[in-house]
């Protein structure tokens, strides 16, 4: 009937086509899926009636539909089209789509395969990256443990792990012991506080002295955006029992053939409802296909051990309540979250003056908001391998520091295309997560935790002796002790400007002294500051007061100088945000930047989380 149509992107961000879209898909009988980010419709000649639509989350086609009136007219063969190759040049190997069963036929004649099926949806999929490249990669691990096929019972765990808690180690070792071999797969989908490849380290840390457990790499097959989005969202609606299923039966049809599993395992799940009705469901559904479901009662201590307990102590500042509930592998992991979160806790602080904040660019025309925060996601894995080779009994010579540190700065700039955003402090916040790991080993885990265990499902009194916990007297001393072994830059803007200038003395000799100012003035005055809401600003003005920035001091000289610390005072003395605005804008006209002071206060927001 139409041979002149056209396909046209409509942008959900525009509130127009959103309603459009809305109402086209209600009047199919379908719900607009939230996390579309391209949605194309088709339209005939000048007629602005749309005549068939589909969109795409990643490579995920979702929201097919065609006018009940249309559906003879190919539309859908042509949408479909058009998505896919949407899809490929965004970079994907594959393609994915939600439909309802009654268009299996549409999907299969352009070379789509299922996955899965469910009463009300089926998963398909149509590329190079195919399920089967997953499949391969799970018998090859099978096949190095040696296991035979259809002789030895094997057991899975699809795991989270955000982080890997005791209760996380429970779950393993009770589940290890009632099988030959044990596969943990790691849940990819990078939505959670810990990175995925901070979560599967973290787990294959944590199960490394286990010998019959293999933590496998995962996938977009279990438990993701594509197969299960709502327990990406944790709520219940009337799509989940289907995304569910459709997850369980990717699971029994691909994964637990290419690892002979017969039994899976999953902790009880007393509080999160979306969970629960995910084990409820595997208990009815998997015994069906043959796999036996194994639930272990949670792990208690001196209460209900959880990852978001864990979370909470690290969103509340409260590292050592965090780890008491974490193996001593994940320690390394929490502490450099900590540095992270501490990063970021500078930057987001607004307004700050000539600083880049989450308003402007302060006085930089060469970064702003989301390079600084690229930059620090690029730090965080360097962060943590600082982290862990300070967990140990001996710090390892200063070179291997000095190569992550350098590995570290080239990272960031080449997430920054060569923008110097955290130079200083990834020094100074690298020498104190090596400080402070190697004194969290040493005095806190090897001294003052105590855990005692039972085997009825609960351990003792988790706690850790006030004594034990790091004091700032003692975390300054390993700065200094570190700084020591660390040679002065010559090609430096800190080198020159002490050079010009023999009175400031720069970054390297603060801390050989163990960043006294901080520990004496900046982190007491911060600990009494920080929970009001201009507390944090608070500290950055205390800062300004007392430092020789050698920032200013590259950019605008001595008498600046002088005078950012008098104004830092006195606007400490009668603080104002609608003045520290002012100051702002002061600052950015006059090329003032104070990054010193930022990067003195996130070290400030570190050592208060770090240090008794």
């Amino acid at each position: 009937m139409y041979t002149d149509y056209e396909i046209r992107e409509m942008p959900l961000t525009v509130k127009t086509y959103r309603q459009r879209i809305s109402a086209f898909l209600e009047s199919n009988g379908l719900r607009m899926a939230e996390d579309m980010d391209y949605y194309a419709a088709v339209f005939a000649g000048d007629d602005d009636c749309i005549l068939a639509g589909g969109g795409l989350s990643g490579n995920v086609i979702k929201c097919i539909a065609v006018d009940e009136n249309m559906r003879e007219e190919g539309f859908s063969s042509r949408l479909i089209s058009h998505l896919m190759s949407h899809a490929v040049s965004n970079g994907y190997d594959s393609v994915r789509v939600f439909t309802k069963p009654s268009n299996r036929s549409v999907f299969e004649s352009m070379s789509f395969a299922t996955l899965a099926t469910s009463e009300e949806a089926i998963l398909m999929e149509s590329g190079r990256q195919s399920i089967r490249t997953y499949k391969d990669y799970l018998s090859s691990e099978r096949e190095k443990v040696g296991l035979q096929k259809d002789c030895d019972v094997v057991g899975a765990i699809v795991m989270n792990a955000n982080p890997f808690t005791l209760g996380h180690r429970y779950l393993v070792e009770h589940a290890a012991r009632q099988v030959e071999h044990l596969f943990i797969i790691v849940v990819k989908e990078d939505v959670s506080l810990f990175s995925y490849a901070e979560r599967l380290a973290m787990i294959a840390d944590g199960c490394s002295d286990i010998d019959n457990v293999t933590v496998c790499k995962g996938s977009d097959y279990q438990i993701s955006q594509t197969t299960f989005p709502t327990y990406f969202l944790k709520r219940l609606d009337d799509a989940t029992d289907t995304q569910i299923t459709l997850d369980l039966d990717i699971f029994c049809k691909h994964i637990a053939t290419a690892l002979n599993v017969s039994k899976r395992f999953v902790g009880s799940e007393p509080a999160d409802a979306l969970t629960s009705r995910y084990n409820e469901l595997m208990s009815t559904l998997l015994p069906k296909q043959g796999i036996e479901v194994v639930e272990i009662p949670r792990l208690k201590t001196d209460r209900v051990v959880s990852a978001s307990l864990v979370r909470q102590y690290i969103a509340d500042g409260d590292l050592y309540s965090a780890i008491k509930y974490v193996p001593d592998t994940t320690v390394p992991f929490v502490l450099s979250q900590f540095a992270v979160k501490a990063l970021i806790t500078e930057l987001d602080a607004t307004p700050k003056p000539g600083l880049v904040d989450r308003h402007d660019n302060g006085a930089h025309h060469d970064m702003d908001y989301n390079i600084m925060m690229r930059s620090i996601e690029a730090l965080r894995p360097y962060f943590l391998s600082l982290a862990k080779v300070g967990f140990q009994k001996k710090i390892p010579p200063f070179d291997t520091l000095k190569q992550i540190g350098e590995n570290a700065e080239k990272a960031m700039l080449e997430a920054t295309k060569g923008v110097n955003t955290h130079k200083g402090a990834l020094f100074a916040m690298g020498l104190t997560i090596v400080a402070a790991s190697y004194l969290l080993y040493n005095n806190v885990l090897r001294q003052g935790m105590q855990r005692t265990c039972n085997d009825k499902h609960t351990y003792g009194e988790c706690r850790i002796d006030a004594d034990a916990r790091i004091s700032a007297a003692r975390l300054q001393q390993e700065i200094m002790l570190l700084a020591s072994s660390v040679q002065p830059a010559e090609n430096t803007h800190g080198a020159a400007v002490s050079r010009r200038y023999p009175q400031v003395s720069g970054a390297l000799a603060a801390a050989k002294e163990g960043y006294r100012l901080l520990f004496d003035g900046w982190l007491p005055f911060y600990r009494q500051h920080k929970h009001v809401e201009e507390g944090i600003l608070q500290t950055l003005l205390a800062i300004m007061q007392q430092i020789d920035d050698t920032n200013i001091y590259h950019r605008k000289g001595a008498d600046v100088a002088k005078r950012v610390k008098q104004e830092a005072r006195q606007m400490l003395e009668n603080f104002s945000i609608d003045e520290l605005k002012a100051m702002n804008e002061r600052y950015i006209t006059d090329n003032i930047s104070p990054g010193g002071a930022a990067d003195m206060l996130a070290l400030t927001v570190f050592v208060d989380a770090i240090a008794g």
